[in-house]
This record gives C-alpha cells, sequence and structure tokens, in this order.
C-alpha cells in the first residue's frame, strides 16, 4: 500500500516539476519573440519561424517528463 503511494507521489512529482522548466522556458521565447519583431518587424518571418522551432524543442521536454510520469505510475 505504501508501494502505491509512493509511485503516485512520484509520477505527480515527475510531471509537475518536468513541466515547470519547458513551462517557463516557452514564456521566455514567446516573450523575447514578440520583443524582436516590435524592434525589427521585418525580421517577423525569421524570428516566428525559429520562435515555434524553440518551443517545439521545450515542448519536446515536457513531452519527456510525461512519459517518464507514466511509466513511475503504471509501472
Amino acid at each position: 500500500m505504501e508501494i502505491e503511494a509512493a509511485k503516485e507521489i512520484g509520477a505527480a512529482l515527475a510531471i509537475g516539476l518536468g513541466a515547470l522548466g519547458p513551462g517557463i522556458g516557452v514564456g521566455l521565447i514567446g516573450s523575447k519573440a514578440v520583443e524582436a519583431i516590435g524592434r525589427n518587424p521585418e525580421s517577423a518571418g525569421l524570428v516566428q519561424t525559429n520562435m515555434i522551432l524553440g518551443i517545439a524543442f521545450a515542448e519536446a521536454i515536457a513531452i519527456y517528463a510525461l512519459v517518464i510520469s507514466l511509466l513511475v505510475k503504471f509501472v
């Protein structure tokens, strides 16, 4: 019974802490991209492309945390 409780806590911590970093990263990427577009509107296409790529990489880390959380919970 204690093992099941430890699994639940471990899974919650894995996804909670694993999503914290990417969440902050996506926010910073978005804010800096809007700032860059505001300073130089002609480069909006290039900045937007790089922003989307950076967000995708940050979200991939959150998906890894989700996978680990599910493994901890169900295995």
